[in-house]
């Protein structure tokens, strides 16, 4: 079963850098230099439990690198490729130990809310982006403070589900696939229902990585299809972050993340902060555009 999802993964590799490669080489999109190092670092820790979306989105914001509107986008597409690399380490790794049907389904589900996301973001409003952002980050840095005061799950041991549960997972990844194209990361949200589920912690990151893979694969050739992405970004993305994913995953083998988290914390923290005074602005200035205006 294994097999089943290295096959068309590989496919989506290929694919998917064929199509980015040449929408690049197009533009003249030249990989930035600044992203490069972002995508280094934030693949890195992402690759060690740490998730990459909230810190990513934080540094875009502080030195708009890309307009608010274009920050999931081209983040999502920048990530895409060291989350390829993930997904083959952890699936070789762990991948053979997690019941076939979970870890089948769930990509598949959030291939799906992926595929159904990514027309979503072209068509909202950019103080509705800004706002699902915003609540992103704080979620993302509720989840960090959680696990450094462990108060997230422990987790059991188990490496499947029951039917009814297993039913609840796929069908929550089904909204994780949606949410990733406003840059919610599906890892927190996965690892906490999966942990409370009874699962191995451990075992949910070949879901998380696999699926994030193929999701943003299939969601990133649309985006691009769309062309709502800086593509000079998205190229730094992901020259830096594929060759710091197998550092992470090789050379690193413990490192003291506790306080790493609480500095991401107050970044995501502020970042949130801006990004939802933002959106409330635009929502005036929206709501002030729409009003009708009076007859003298």
């Amino acid at each position: 079963m294994l097999i089943a999802l290295l096959v068309p993964l590989a496919l989506a590799i290929l694919v998917f850098g064929f199509i980015l490669v040449s929408s690049a080489i197009a533009k003249r999109a030249i990989p930035n230099l600044e992203a490069a190092a972002v995508g280094a670092l934030v693949s890195f820790f992402d690759t060690l439990g740490i998730g990459s979306f909230a810190p990513t989105t934080a540094w875009l914001k502080f030195r708009r690198l890309v307009p608010d509107r274009l920050i999931p986008p081209t983040m999502l597409v920048g990530l895409t490729p060291p989350s390829m690399a993930e997904s083959i380490i952890f699936l070789v790794a762990l991948g053979v130990m997690v019941d076939p049907v979970l870890l089948v389904g769930c990509v598949i589900a959030l291939l799906m809310g992926g595929l159904l996301g990514a027309p979503l973001v072209a068509r909202s409003r950019v103080w509705l982006i800004q706002l699902i952002v915003a609540i992103a980050l704080l979620l993302a840095a509720a989840a960090y403070a959680m696990t450094n005061l462990h108060w997230f799950p422990g987790g059991g041991t188990a490496s499947g589900l029951p039917p009814m549960l297993m039913i609840i997972a796929i069908a929550a990844n089904f909204g994780f696939g949606i949410l990733l194209n406003f840059g919610v990361g599906n890892d927190a949200p996965t690892l906490v229902m999966l942990s409370l589920m009874g699962m191995d912690p451990r075992l949910s990151f070949p879901i998380m990585a696999a699926g994030a893979a193929l999701t943003g694969a299939g969601a990133s050739i649309r985006h691009i299809q769309i062309g709502d992405i800086d593509l000079r970004i998205v190229g730094g993305l992901a020259v830096g972050g594929i060759p710091a994913v197998f550092v992470a995953a090789y050379i690193v083998k413990t490192m003291p993340l506790e306080l790493l988290r609480w500095l991401v914390i107050v970044v995501v923290l502020y970042a949130a902060a801006v990004m939802l005074r933002a959106a409330i602005t635009g929502r005036k200035e929206h709501r002030q555009a729409e009003a009708p205006v009076p007859i003298h």
